[in-house]
């Protein structure tokens, strides 16, 4: 497995709605993200709403990305969140700025 780290800028006015929006994220795009390889998923957020995401996949980021970007429910979910978001004119997900790994304990 390949571990993988994001970051993207939640609007400080939109991070109450952000957290609840991920209080109960939809079944079928929690399973659209297991289906492409997104598995040990979490997101953690400063608060100024800097987030940090880590998730694990067997392949790569970017095929992680363009296997979601195939199905039409991470589409409506990224046009649901995108509002959240500071300085978007693509979905969120196309935003992401991945983080390199410069340290690893196991």
């Amino acid at each position: 497995m390949r571990r993988v780290a994001f970051q993207l800028k939640v609007r400080e006015d939109k991070i109450e709605e952000y957290k609840r929006l991920h209080e109960d994220v939809w079944p079928d795009m929690l399973e659209a993200l297991r289906r492409h390889g997104w598995h040990n998923f979490s997101i953690f957020m400063l608060p100024d709403g800097v987030l940090f995401g880590y998730f694990e996949t067997p392949s790569s980021f970017e095929d992680a990305l363009a296997g979601m970007a195939t199905e039409e429910v991470n589409d409506r979910w990224q046009a649901d969140v995108e509002e959240l978001f500071e300085g978007m004119d693509v979905h969120p997900d196309q935003k992401m700025v991945e983080i390199a790994e410069v340290f690893h304990l196991d």
